[in-house]
């Protein structure tokens, strides 16, 4: 049975190449349960590895022929090997978070082929601290930021006794479907064109009331304002041609210490973070003389409620916008900064409120297309970058989970990097810590990993300026 791919979900397949793997991962940290033996590890790879059916979602490749009229659709892969998708490594000595940010950067470095599901998983022992780490990595044409967190939360559990708790690409039962979703179901697999084109038309419907929002955004971006739409931001070292090699670094802060900031500060934790990472990098391009005089902007999505019949759902897809934000980089004071980014940040939200959200997505593509059309011209160094960094917030389980009584202790996100966009950071939040995960080309970016220490500075910075 043959589904058709949403449009945003195509445009990551299409826009892929060596240099620019599509997928995004994740790096999970976990406590092994009291009692566990020598061959824990292996046990729970196996557990992981000899599931008795694997879901759909994990099942199905991109796929086009003549049948599809061209079209990208996802297929079942009919020769699924889950050996291939599940994996078993190991560290080597002496078993430092060092060598294992090294072992995710290789992983990540590698593109995912067409011809087999679009996702790996790698469970990785040898830390000398006898903690046991997984690597997860999934197209982003399968599924984006948030509905990785909700497969990941659906197979973790509060109660660390709980046992036979399934891999999360395992099928668990489903709820019967009515007469009229197996219908629905039948109608799509039989005519993907026709579906296809159904749904282009009610996005097109949608978003006829475009125009005016867009040129409401035109103007604020003409006057390099924050809006959905950036038209414009300075040139920086990391808005290059970037290589298929990554570097990833990662590290967390307790939620608290940001909460605080924002409390005392009449600002957002989002805007803390924001705001960290535009002081990292304000230090980090001081170090080089690369600083740019004006601010730097950052594209931060924002998920969707995916509450329309066309738009994805926690099964797979995307359902992501965007805003563009004034970092405030050139702002030598860190309480400058924050409320430079609260404001930027404000006036974001306001803007996305006036629209819906089809509206919203036709607007992110339309923001998208200088960052992805720039590269395929090879117009780099010739029009300046519509923002410079990207930076993504993904909420993730508030408490202490569990799998198998294995006690889940933190999880990093590993994202991508784009040609025009050699820096990606992620964060996810998990029981009272904000997970940072930076990504970059291991070419573009160097000594990425000294922005974890300016990070910390700047929060720092940040406590001193709030009292807190």
């Amino acid at each position: 049975m043959v589904s058709p791919i949403d449009p945003t979900s195509t445009a990551f397949l299409l826009a892929e190449n060596r240099n620019m793997p599509m997928h995004v991962g994740a790096l999970e940290l976990f406590k092994k349960p009291e009692g566990a033996g020598r061959h824990y590890v292996r046990e729970m790879f196996e557990s992981m590895r000899d599931v008795d059916e694997v879901a759909p979602l994990f099942l199905k490749r991109p796929y086009r022929s003549a049948r599809t009229a061209g079209q990208l659709v996802w297929r079942p892969d009919e020769q699924f090997d889950i050996e291939h998708h599940v994996r078993h490594s190991a560290l080597p000595k002496p078993g430092r978070v060092r060598e294992l940010l090294e072992l995710c950067s290789r992983l990540h470095s590698t593109r995912l082929a067409w011809e087999r599901p679009l996702w790996e998983a790698h469970v990785i022992e040898g830390l000398r601290d006898g903690r046991v780490a997984m690597y997860i990595k999934t197209h982003h044409a399968l599924v984006d930021g948030v509905s990785a967190m909700r497969l990941l939360a659906s197979v973790l559990s509060t109660d660390p006794d709980k046992r036979e708790m399934p891999a999360p690409w395992a099928r668990t039962p489903e709820r019967p479907k009515t007469s009229q979703e197996r219908d629905k179901a039948e109608h799509a697999a039989g005519d993907v064109p026709v579906q296809a084109l159904r749904t282009a038309l009610g996005v097109s419907a949608e978003a006829a009331g475009l125009p005016g929002a867009l040129v409401k955004t035109l103007r604020k971006s003409l006057r390099n304002e924050t809006s959905p739409l950036s038209l414009y931001a300075p040139r920086t070292i990391l808005n290059q041609t970037i290589t298929g090699s990554r570097r990833f670094a990662a590290q967390d802060w307790p939620i608290e210490r940001l909460r605080a900031v924002g409390k005392a500060t009449g600002t957002t934790i989002n805007d803390v973070v924001i705001t960290m990472c535009s002081g990292a990098l304000r230090t980090y391009l001081l170090d080089l003389k690369a600083l740019p005089e004006q601010s730097m902007v950052a594209m931060v999505p924002v998920g969707l409620k995916a509450q329309q019949s066309h738009l994805p759902s926690a099964e797979g897809g995307n359902a992501v916008g965007s805003i563009m934000v004034q970092m405030g980089t050139q702002l030598a004071d860190p309480g400058d900064r924050l409320q430079a980014v609260h404001r930027s940040m404000r006036d974001g939200k306001e803007a996305l409120a006036s629209m819906t959200p089809v509206q919203i997505l036709a607007m992110s593509a339309v923001g998208q297309a200088p960052a992805i059309l720039t590269p395929v011209l090879r117009m780099q160094g010739l029009v300046r970058p519509p923002y410079n960094v990207i930076i993504s917030n993904v909420p993730g389980p508030r408490t202490t989970h569990y799998w198998n009584g294995a006690q889940l202790l933190g999880t990093y996100p590993l994202s991508i990097p784009i040609n025009g966009m050699a820096l990606n950071i992620t964060c996810t939040s998990y029981d009272g810590l904000m997970c940072f995960g930076l990504t970059g080309c291991r070419r573009t970016v160097p000594h990425l990993q000294v922005l974890l220490t300016y990070l910390d500075d700047e929060l720092k910075a940040l406590e001193k300026v709030a009292g807190v």
